[in-house]
């Protein structure tokens, strides 16, 4: 992932119903939500979450799959684990110190 892409990502995740979308949908796991379903788990009208949908899709932090006249969205792992491996990498320039800790925190979850 580069600093655009990193940027893209950072930037969908930066409003608080993507936010909770990205982590209804990472909780969902791969079989995802239909678009319906997040809306009303969440309480936002379908044309605004459609919106927010869309931004979370163009950014790769989701990913959308049509069945029938429905679309399901689910977290796209690649792009999460190519935003985590940007922020640790490029941001904390691999040192240990900083990121030994985040990752014994996450074999352990």
């Amino acid at each position: 992932m580069d600093t655009l892409n990193a940027l893209d990502a950072l930037s969908a995740l930066s409003q608080e119903s993507r936010l909770d979308v990205f982590r209804l949908l990472v909780k969902a796991g791969s079989k995802g939500l239909a678009a319906g379903d997040i809306a009303a788990h969440l309480r936002v009208r379908q044309n605004t979450m459609s919106s927010h949908l869309g931004i979370l899709t163009r950014a790769g932090l989701i990913r959308r799959e049509r069945q029938g006249r429905s679309i399901r969205y689910a977290a796209d792992s690649d792009g999460m684990q190519g935003l985590i491996r940007f922020l640790m990498t490029d941001c904390c320039s691999g040192v240990p110190e900083v990121i030994q800790p985040l990752a014994d925190e996450f074999s352990t979850a």
